[in-house]
């Protein structure tokens, strides 16, 4: 206060004419002050804005970020990787076509090495640092049901396109599933080894996480119904690589062996198996769709049946054109994990198109969507966000995947 008066009390220390000429250049001073001010301030209200497409909201470019997370490294990589690879091409294609509604659409990948710590790091990281539009993932049921909460209440669309463990969706209206369930894809393996191959002594190994759990059970109680005997029921955990003793304890006298699980220890559980002296069939469900399973269990998996919601031999124009420009990309044949990962882009591109900048508008748009005809089928949303669509089961003969039913 006594600066200022001192700035504006002529009579103090100068003369009039100097006192006047003083005054007019502090004035000056305010006035360049307060319009600085003001500017910093406009700024920092446009930078605060968080709603729609990030590239309006950045002033820059016209780009909307899309994010995803998923295992890019680890035991898991090839699940990730193949979400990964899915979005790209889905967004080259929809960039090749201009975009939507004159936006360039970015993916933003992020690894959770198959880790909820790393997963919800890596979310938080696309929500407050990058300001994604939606999030496609994540890929693993547990690092989903971690991120999903963070999700939800920052108010950003996720679509998880490989996360099958039951009651994801359940967590807000901000997340989506565009995967067949485990509940919904077990019972229709049970149904398939009891009623079409006449299967009778089963037994059933599983993964001991959300994963392996949800199919354990709901296998278990399909089986049971429809007459079946569950003669043995093992557990082992992520990463193991000896399966012996469980199998000691199942026995070698069972028609049909359930492993509830991934394509790593799926394999390594196959091998040993064999060594056993089990020769039952081994199924499974969607953690069996990887070129991987065939690389890593070689004759021990030929024969072994598992549900999926995509099949690449199909011959529909759609499936082969994306097959196609995957294998172009990537030089290998897509998984469903690529495919569902692909649809799901497409999808969410549809509900930006209509949505515009609007994030409550997009969840909306998103829940309206019926019968979208996508390359894994066609597809629709429930009232909980879960997808309606066709289970399909596959097997592997003469080391290739071929449709069973």
């Amino acid at each position: 206060m006594k600066f200022m008066n001192y700035l504006f009390d002529s009579n103090k220390n100068h003369s009039d004419s100097k006192g006047k000429r003083f005054r007019i250049r502090s004035m000056r001073t305010v006035s360049i002050a307060v319009l600085l001010a003001a500017a910093m301030f406009l700024v920092g209200c446009s930078g605060s804005r968080s709603e729609g497409p990030s590239g309006e909201a950045d002033g820059v470019d016209k780009v909307i970020k899309i994010g995803m997370v998923g295992p890019l490294t680890g035991d898991y990589a090839t699940y990730g990787q193949s979400v990964r690879n899915g979005v790209q091409t889905a967004i080259d294609e929809i960039n090749a076509d201009g975009g939507v509604n004159g936006y360039t659409l970015q993916l933003i990948a992020e690894d959770s090495r198959g880790e909820s710590t790393e997963a919800a790091n890596a979310i938080q990281k696309l929500i407050d640092q990058d300001r994604v539009t939606a999030i496609v993932g994540a890929v693993l049921s547990g690092e989903t049901a971690t991120v999903a909460p963070i999700a939800q209440d920052s108010g950003v669309l996720m679509v998880t396109p490989s996360s099958t463990a039951p009651g994801l969706t359940d967590i807000g209206d901000y997340i989506f599933r565009n995967v067949i369930t485990d509940d919904v894809q077990a019972q229709q393996m049970a149904e398939y080894a009891v009623s079409e191959l006449g299967f009778n002594k089963l037994a059933v190994i599983y993964a001991n996480n959300d994963y392996g759990v949800a199919l354990k059970d709901n296998f278990t109680a399909k089986a049971q119904e429809l007459g079946a005997s569950i003669v043995g029921t093992e557990s082992y955990l992520d990463g193991d690589e000896d399966f012996r003793a469980q199998l000691t304890k199942i026995g070698d006298e069972i028609e049909a062996l359930y492993i509830a699980g991934y394509y790593t220890e799926a394999a390594k559980i196959a091998q040993q198996a064999r060594r056993q002296g089990i020769e039952a069939i081994f199924l499974g469900a969607d953690g069996f769709y990887s070129e991987k399973l065939v690389e890593l269990g070689g004759d021990a998996v030929e024969g072994a049946a598992f549900t999926a919601g995509f099949y690449s031999g199909d011959e529909v124009e759609a499936v082969q054109a994306f097959v196609s420009s995957y294998k172009q990309k990537y030089s290998q044949e897509p998984d469903m994990f690529a495919a569902n990962a692909y649809d799901t882009m497409k999808i969410v591109a549809q509900a930006l198109a209509k949505a515009g900048n609007d994030r409550a508008a997009l969840k909306d748009e998103m829940a309206a969507i019926k019968d979208f005809p996508g390359v894994t089928g066609t597809t629709s949303f429930d009232a909980k966000g879960e997808a309606v669509k066709d289970v399909l089961i596959l097997k592997i003969e003469n080391g290739t995947f071929v449709r069973a039913s």
